[in-house]
């Protein structure tokens, strides 16, 4: 009995000599393709360039305003929408104004769920387009939204939305990739 001991001894001794170690957290890595831009040919009073990744672009006129419109910027693979809207302003400053309270109520209605709201101030003199873009950061339904105005005829808003639940974590990636191409929008933006 005593050799069967020190002979399981020696097989536990010897089948324990390989190094555990334990597998790192992994991450999800989503990748998108390269975005490919494109001028939009909606026949609106301005242009953009719009990425391609853009499957389906909804155009609807508002009822009950004059020149007022809602475009929908739909991106399947990222299940997503950048959801703009245009307004034309009026021959008064009232009516700008009016636009730019609803524009920054809109970021601000997050506050209660963001972690944190940096904004990014744009101008551009040559083309005369001003606005903001908010990024907004935490668990919430719009995770950027912007303005853009000529501060005399023009003024259009926008917001990006998803097709899940608000998880800043998990739809980071497509927020941010959505999120570059506001910034395209804003910087290939003319006024027509």
């Amino acid at each position: 009995m005593n050799r069967f001991a020190y002979l399981i001894i020696f097989i536990i001794y010897f089948s324990c000599n390989e190094d555990y170690k334990p597998k790192p957290k992994a991450q999800l890595r989503l990748e998108y393709p390269e975005p490919k831009y494109t001028p939009d040919n909606l026949k609106l009073p301005f242009t953009f360039d719009k990425n391609v990744l853009a499957k389906k672009t909804t155009l609807k006129s508002i009822p009950s305003t004059t020149d007022s419109y809602g475009i929908n910027l739909e991106y399947p693979e990222l299940k997503g929408t950048i959801f703009l809207t245009y307004k034309a302003i009026e021959n008064n400053s009232k009516n700008l104004s009016d636009f730019l309270k609803d524009a920054q109520k809109f970021t601000l209605e997050h506050t209660q769920k963001a972690a944190e709201i940096p904004k990014y101030p744009y101008e551009n003199n040559k083309r005369k387009v001003y606005g903001m873009l908010s990024e907004v950061r935490g668990n919430v339904a719009s995770p950027a939204q912007f303005y853009v105005t000529d501060s005399v005829q023009h003024f259009l808003t926008g917001s990006i939305y998803f097709y899940a639940k608000p998880n800043y974590d998990s739809i980071y990636p497509a927020a941010q990739y959505l999120q570059n191409d506001i910034k395209r929008i804003m910087e290939s933006l003319y006024w027509q």
